[in-house]
C-alpha cells in the first residue's frame, strides 16, 4: 500500500475514506477531528509499548500529562509569539442569569453565542513537554535529567489529511541539563528512533526540518533553525512519496525553556533542553498505509514488536 500519488490532497482524501470505510476512524463535523476505533487504539498502544521499550532504563518514571495546561505556563513557553495560528484557548461562561438568558437568545437566533464567553485559566496543550518545565525550576544535577512522558496536543490545522489531526498524542523523551548533554540526547535518540521505526518495516528517512513559525519574523526563525540544524524529522510516505509525513521529530531547544522557567545547570547557567517526540497517531497511520488495514495480516516481526 505504498503512497505513489502525485496529487497529495486527492491521495489524502482517498486514504481518509479507506480508513473510514474500514471502520478504523470515524469522521466528525470538523476536519481533523476523528473518533477512533478499538483497532486504531490497539495500534497506538502497541506503538507506545515499542517506544517505551526503546527507552527502558534511560529516563525517570513515566509522566502522563492532560490535554489542558495553565494559561500562565503557556505564556512562558512563548508559543503564542511563534505559532498564534495553531493555539487553542478554553473559554467559559461567567455571567449572571440575565447574561445567560441573553446568550440563549443569541444562540436561538443563530448568532455567535461565543461572544458571551470569557477566557478561562487554562489553554489546550500545544506540545507534550510544555507542562514539564515549571516543575523543574531550580538547579539540574550534573549530567542533567531525562524524562519519559506522553500527552495530548492540539493544533488548529483543519485538514482532510488523516495524518494532520487537530488532537493527537506525542510520546516523548526529554533531556534538561547541560548544552552538550542536550545535543547528545537529540542525536542518540535520532538514531534510536530511526532504528525503532525501521524495525516496524516503515520506509523512513531522516531530514533537517524547521517548525512552522508564523509571519515574516517566523520565516527568519525557521531559516535559522534549519541552517543551524536544531531540528530533525523522521519522515515516512503516507499519502505522498514527494512530501513524506513527519512521524517523529527531535529538537534541540537551546535555553528556550531554561530561561523563562528559571532552570539552571550546576554552574548557574540557563539549562538547555532537547526532546524526541513520536507521533502516536501518525505512526499508527503509517503502519496502516504500509502494511494494510488489517493488523492481523501484518508481518509477524512487526506484530511481535508492537504486541510482544
Amino acid at each position: 500500500m505504498a503512497a505513489n500519488a502525485t496529487d497529495t490532497p486527492t491521495a489524502q482524501l482517498i486514504f481518509r475514506d479507506e480508513l473510514v470505510n474500514a471502520g478504523i476512524l470515524a469522521r466528525s463535523a470538523v476536519d481533523g477531528l476523528y473518533h477512533r476505533s478499538r483497532t486504531f487504539e490497539n495500534i497506538v498502544r502497541g506503538v507506545e509499548a515499542a517506544a517505551s521499550a526503546a527507552g527502558e532504563g534511560r529516563a525517570e518514571p513515566m509522566l502522563y500529562f492532560p490535554p489542558l495546561m495553565p494559561r500562565s505556563v503557556f505564556e512562558l513557553t512563548d508559543y503564542l509569539r511563534s505559532f498564534p495560528d495553531l493555539i487553542g484557548s478554553v473559554d467559559t461562561f461567567v455571567g449572571s442569569d440575565r447574561d445567560h438568558a441573553a446568550l440563549l437568545q443569541v444562540a436561538d437566533e443563530g448568532g455567535d453565542w461565543t461572544q458571551a464567553l470569557t477566557p478561562s485559566e487554562v489553554v489546550l496543550c500545544s506540545a507534550a513537554c510544555h507542562p514539564l518545565y515549571p516543575s523543574l525550576t531550580g538547579v539540574m544535577p550534573t549530567g542533567g535529567r531525562t524524562f519519559e512522558l506522553q500527552g495530548y496536543c492540539f493544533r488548529h490545522e483543519p485538514s482532510v489529511d488523516p495524518a494532520r489531526m487537530q488532537s493527537f498524542r506525542q510520546y516523548e523523551y526529554v533531556y534538561v541539563g547541560e548544552p552538550d548533554g542536550a545535543t547528545e540526547h537529540r542525536d542518540s535518540w535520532l538514531d534510536r528512533g530511526q532504528d525503532l521505526l525501521g524495525s516496524l518495516k516503515l520506509p523512513v528517512d531522516r531530514v533537517i526540518a524547521n517548525d512552522p513559525f508564523f509571519g515574516r519574523v517566523g520565516r527568519m526563525l525557521a531559516a535559522n533553525q534549519k541552517e543551524t540544524a536544531l531540528k530533525f524529522e523522521i519522515v515516512c510516505p503516507i499519502t505522498s512519496d514527494q512530501s513524506p509525513t513527519a512521524i517523529a521529530s527531535a529538537n534541540c531547544h537551546l535555553d528556550h525553556f531554561g530561561r523563562p522557567f528559571s532552570i539552571t545547570t550546576s554552574d548557574g547557567e540557563p539549562a538547555h533542553s532537547a526532546c524526541i517526540g513520536f507521533g502516536l497517531e501518525r505512526i499508527a497511520l503509517a503502519l496502516l498505509k504500509t502494511h494494510g488495514l488489517n493488523p492481523d495480516r501484518w508481518p509477524s516481526g512487526v506484530r511481535s514488536r508492537l504486541w510482544p
